[in-house]
């Protein structure tokens, strides 16, 4: 199961989670929304806090949602959420992709966000959501490309960020870069009417500058990220307080502006 599931790069530090918590359909599914209709049955893999989850639940409703992580602590924020918002079509079950109960063609539809990235085999993740939809269903797959993030000013610290989290990910088993991948790896899965879209991440824009950094400056030094970098022998603490600073110091300049882009991709099952 490890091989299979790999390490989750950024772990469930309160840096990430917090992040997370912004997430909502209206954007990180805004590619799969006009596709839902009021009675599905979806399965959302890697859901988080389920912040995005509810949103989903809201579309398909008086469908159901079934939503899917490995780490019991977010899922009990995303009941909490749910419990909040009073949403009652929605599951949260402690599980991965491959050990579910469910036969053949349970779903109607499977939604998976910034999920691929960090798995080892994603077309093979690919192929057991295949397996769970009916004939004609539909997946949706986002996921970001680090190899898009850009910022100005230049800041030779944020240049090894982005080294360590490609190196740190890769040994985790992941791909960092997904984003350009998911047309092809949905191809080899053998998907269908396969519809590719883009959007982009911006700094001031999406959130502030100083949120984004200030995560980043926070993950780097406490989250998963953190702790196999050193691991790993890929950076020592010095270097990761080091690139923190950098991602403080960089987002206090008046000009300061980043950005990531990420890949959307909608697939039939034959």
């Amino acid at each position: 199961m490890a091989d299979t599931l790999g390490t989750y790069t950024h772990g469930h530090d309160e840096s990430v989670v917090s992040q997370h918590r912004k997430r909502t359909a209206a954007e990180a599914a805004a590619f799969l929304l006009p596709h839902l209709r009021p009675g599905m049955r979806l399965l959302d893999v890697g859901c988080g806090p389920g912040t995005i989850t509810l949103g989903l639940a809201e579309a398909v409703k008086p469908g159901e949602v079934v939503a899917l992580d490995l780490s019991a602590e977010v899922l009990e924020v995303a009941r909490g959420l749910a419990a909040e918002r009073r949403v009652t079509n929605v599951r949260f079950e402690r599980s991965d992709l491959y050990d579910v109960a469910w036969p053949e063609g349970s779903f109607d539809a499977v939604y998976a966000h910034q999920v691929l990235q960090h798995v080892p085999r994603p077309v093979e993740a690919l192929r057991q959501m295949k397996r769970l939809l009916r004939p004609g269903g539909l997946v949706a797959v986002r996921d970001g490309d680090y190899g898009t993030c850009t910022w100005s000013p230049p800041d030779a610290r944020l240049e090894r960020w982005l080294a360590v989290y490609h190196a740190v990910a890769a040994r985790n088993g992941g791909e960092a870069d997904a984003g350009r991948y998911l047309h092809g790896w949905l191809l080899e899965a053998g998907f269908t009417a396969i519809a590719t879209s883009g959007t982009t991440w911006t700094f001031p824009g999406y959130d502030t500058v100083e949120s984004w950094a200030t995560s980043w400056a926070d993950r780097v030094v406490h989250s998963n990220l953190a702790t196999k970098a050193v691991e790993y022998g890929i950076a020592d603490r010095a270097a990761l307080e080091a690139i923190a600073d950098g991602f403080r110091e960089w987002a206090r300049h008046p000009a300061a502006f980043f950005s990531i882009g990420h890949t959307e991709a909608l697939g039939r099952r034959p």
